[in-house]
């Protein structure tokens, strides 16, 4: 029972899936805190109605908290996102990534180079000699061609220096 949900939870999709929502809801801690001290004030300043309440500026009456744009506030929020952000990658990412390629299995890594297919356009892994999804036979890529040319020029070379050498 518990092989099978640790075996679940090592899935690459849960894993994705979860460090996803956590940025999701630091990122929307970001937002409210940007609306609740930047926009929020400047609409507030738009109405009749100048005390400090911190870092920032007062927009409109001294001492309406309504139009003071609080930017400590901001600040906070944005320090909060980063040290969360931090916190994830090292205690859950970092681990994942370890104990994947423990298994053989690359994650969070960049995408493999495709091409595509000259019949049906499809995207194909750029090694490809065959499209997976019609079947039709696939170029030689030129860099493979060039290795190939640069191969048979130094072995034809070879051979010559070594039927000169006789």
């Amino acid at each position: 029972m518990l092989k099978g949900f640790r075996n679940f939870l090592m899935r690459g999709d849960v894993i994705t899936v979860a460090v996803g929502l956590v940025v999701a809801l630091a990122f929307s801690n970001l937002v409210k805190a940007f609306t609740d001290s930047v926009i929020n004030p400047l609409v507030a300043a738009a109405q009749p109605g100048h005390v400090t309440f911190g870092l920032g500026w007062q927009l409109g009456k001294a001492g309406n908290k309504a139009t003071f744009v609080d930017i400590g506030s901001l600040i906070s929020a944005i320090i909060y996102f980063i040290v969360f952000m931090a916190v994830v990658y090292f205690v859950i990412v970092l681990p994942y990534k370890h104990i994947q390629a423990r298994r053989g299995v690359k994650v969070f890594g960049a995408e493999p180079k495709t091409k595509a297919c000259e019949e049906c356009l499809s995207d194909i892994p750029e090694a490809a000699q065959k499209c997976k999804y019609c079947a039709s036979e696939q170029p030689r890529s030129r860099e493979k061609t060039t290795e190939f040319a640069v191969a048979a020029t130094t072995s034809q070379s070879g051979t010559a220096r070594a039927r000169d050498a006789r």
